[in-house]
């Protein structure tokens, strides 16, 4: 067979439209599909027992009607499987949403007619306004933490520099006073202000590591971590210690943001697990950075924790770690300690890297 002068073979052309005319058909709505196939149906029949009166054809009209009324059945129910299977893909697709994929979108399928071709786009227009929403209060909560941080590294700043160099000079001015005075009643109440102000130096120094570790911005995460577990062991006789990779620094966002996950859990464990010994574990890829906080004690149930006592922080923890496209998991059971890991990407600092 001679191809045409488009340069196509007839019989492929034939195909191609034998599949348009397929799709337009499968497009209709199904009231269509049903109505046109029952009107062919009846046509059918009635064109079978006009030719059956007239002689034409063996048989009895009551016979040929219902045998018609059976085809007609027949084909009404596969038409509506067919018209509704793309009702699945719209339940698949609703189920990896409610998952938490939130880049699941509802395929187009050749089976969908007009409208619900219709749903399905009207369903993933909602998705993809959802996903600009939920980047957008990322992106506000984001600048919100950042802020917060900023503001905390500020307050922090003033505590070390200020307030404790005011309290560090009252300390020498008592000093100089105490060599100077000769009355050994006024030398123990200088003695007990100098304690007093020792004390209050002691708490606005601890404070201000608390707010914001200087150490974190100086020397990176993993000197802060050991900093925070030292600090731990001696304020609050837990034994804990931290271990972390060799590599290279991690930026100052995701940073902030696994040391606050590993803040939080180290207070947990002192004030809700009552554990004996906590390790922290910081692991460092190309592309990603882990914290892995584990400690024996008592346990709780994650699901019951995060339902009922949204003040343990885990909340708090996972927000945190979310904005940062993070994730974290939370691992534990009464009587079996607890295990937190939280991992965030570093593209931005593979991009500064390559760049």
């Amino acid at each position: 067979m001679e191809p045409r002068a488009d340069g196509r073979h007839p019989t492929a052309s034939r195909r191609s439209a034998l599949r348009a005319l397929t799709e337009r058909a499968l497009r209709v709505p199904l009231l269509g599909k049903l109505a046109g196939a029952n009107l062919l149906i009846v046509v059918a029949a009635l064109v079978v027992v006009v030719a059956e009166r007239q002689g034409k054809l063996p048989g009895d009209a009551v016979s040929i009607l219902g045998i018609a009324l059976g085809v007609s059945l027949v084909v009404n129910l596969g038409l509506v499987h067919v018209a509704l299977r793309p009702l699945s893909e719209l339940e698949l697709t609703a189920a990896r949403v409610s998952a938490g994929d939130l880049g699941a979108r509802v395929a187009d399928s050749i089976l969908a007619d007009r409208d619900m071709a219709r749903v399905g786009t009207t369903f993933n227009t909602l998705l993809d306004n959802l996903t600009n929403d939920r980047a957008r209060v990322r992106r506000l909560a984001a600048q919100v933490i950042s802020a917060q941080d900023e503001e905390r590294a500020r307050v922090a700043r003033e505590l070390h520099d200020s307030t404790a160099q005011m309290l560090a000079a009252v300390m020498l001015q008592l000093g100089v006073a105490a060599r100077e005075n000769e009355s050994p009643a006024l030398d123990a109440r200088i003695a007990t202000v100098r304690d007093m102000v020792a004390d209050a130096l002691e708490e606005v120094r601890s404070l201000s590591h608390t707010i914001h570790p200087r150490v974190l911005d100086d020397l990176g995460l993993a000197a802060a971590l050991s900093w925070l577990t030292r600090q731990t062991r001696e304020q609050e006789s837990l034994d804990a210690e931290a271990f972390a990779d060799d590599g290279a620094p991690i930026p100052r966002l995701e940073a902030t943001v696994l040391y606050r996950v590993a803040q939080e859990s180290l207070r947990n464990a002192v004030r809700h697990a009552h554990a004996h010994r906590v390790e922290v574990w910081l692991r460092r890829t190309p592309t990603t950075a882990t914290l892995e906080v584990v400690d024996d004690g008592r346990g709780f149930d994650v699901r019951r924790a995060e339902e009922r006592r949204p003040g343990m922080g885990l909340f708090s923890m996972r927000e945190r770690v979310g904005l940062a496209n993070g994730t974290l998991s939370v691992e534990s059971a009464p009587g079996r300690g607890t295990r937190v890991v939280a991992t965030v990407p570093l593209t931005e600092q593979i991009e500064r890297e390559r760049g």
